[in-house]
């Protein structure tokens, strides 16, 4: 099982930036899709944003422009880039590794909180 761990969570105000890392354990980052989804309380836990190992990305609407996903797999970490935030935007970040479709590991989560 792959140990992945975020950080980069905090309180910042509307408009304010963060950048939120995960950094997975194993050898076989390279090949994966690794993606953040974030569950807000009483919500079902969603899609931010994903990128492949070849770097395709998606986001889902509401964050694009402003929000972007990026890779160093010379150190095993994902990062997500988050600009311009919006109070709708708190909820605990998660990130997921999957290899073809297989699901190997999510984190523990991190809070990301967005005051107005």
């Amino acid at each position: 099982q792959v140990q992945l761990v975020e950080s980069g969570g905090g309180l910042v105000q509307a408009g304010g930036s963060l950048r939120l890392s995960c950094t997975a354990s194993g050898s076989a980052f390279s090949i994966s899709t690794m993606a953040w989804y974030r569950q807000a309380p009483g919500e079902q836990r969603d899609l931010v944003a994903s990128i492949t190992g070849g770097g395709s990305t998606t986001y889902a609407d509401s964050v694009k422009g402003r929000f972007t996903i990026s890779r160093d797999n010379a150190k095993n970490t994902v990062y997500l880039q988050m600009n311009s935030l919006k109070p709708e935007d708190t909820a605990v970040y998660y990130c997921r590794l999957t290899i073809a479709t297989l699901v190997h590991g999510w984190g523990k989560g991190t809070q990301v909180t967005v005051s107005s």
